[in-house]
């Protein structure tokens, strides 16, 4: 089945920032979550179920993904060269353990986020950076999705190390566009959220909470 969700910007909610501030992409509530359209993946058997709740440190996101394939996003103008770092709280309660994430009946993750680029006339030529939850890989790795040079699996975190507990990240955008796909970018077009299991068959459990870019 090919992951071509990367390269669909899901929502027809624009976000257009020019300020040096924080900028918050996802508020988590149950409005937003109505409004943002759940597309599966075409070849999938199922959606991944999304529901919003919350916790001391505010709103998030829930994943379940059951022999699921399914993403949220939103149409952006994220300027990188005022705020180019991604900053993702999340959580991987039950992971996908043994399965080999560089195959095509291996790639799946518990959990994900896309930084998508236009980069021509159709969605196919979009090319993306997929920050990951990984369950089988070590922080760092990084490696072409199997289905398209065109994404980058890039692995920020482990549940190797933090299995079930609440981790927060950043990566610099601007600069891992220039890494893996030699694309000076200064404008970021869109940004999505999945989890998915449709090639493995298997079940994940994750969340995500307070995604947003900042200066640094």
């Amino acid at each position: 089945m090919l992951k071509k969700f990367y390269i669909i910007i899901v929502s027809l909610i624009l976000i257009n920032t020019s300020s040096a501030e924080n900028i918050k992409i996802f508020e988590f509530t149950e409005k937003e979550l109505l409004e943002l359209e759940v597309r599966k993946v075409r070849g999938a058997e199922n959606k991944t179920v999304y529901s919003v709740g919350s916790n001391e440190n505010g709103n998030f996101l829930k994943a379940v993904a059951d022999n699921a394939a399914s993403g949220l996003g939103k149409e952006i103008k994220i300027n990188l060269n005022k705020t180019p770092f991604i900053n993702i709280t999340w959580k991987v309660e039950k992971d996908l353990k043994g399965i080999k994430e560089n195959t095509k009946k291996g790639h799946d993750y518990a959990a994900r986020v896309f930084a998508i680029k236009k980069t021509g006339a159709t969605p196919l030529s979009n090319r993306a950076i997929n920050y990951v939850f990984s369950s089988n890989s070590e922080v760092g790795e990084n490696r072409p999705s199997p289905y398209t040079k065109k994404s980058i699996d890039n692995v920020l975190t482990s549940t190797s190390d933090s299995l079930n507990q609440w981790v927060t990240v950043k990566a610099n955008v601007q600069e891992d566009f220039k890494r893996f796909h030699d694309l000076d970018v200064s404008e970021l077009d869109g940004l999505a959220i999945m989890a998915d299991t449709d090639n493995s068959k298997m079940k994940s459990i994750s969340y995500f909470q307070n995604i947003y870019f900042s200066e640094n």
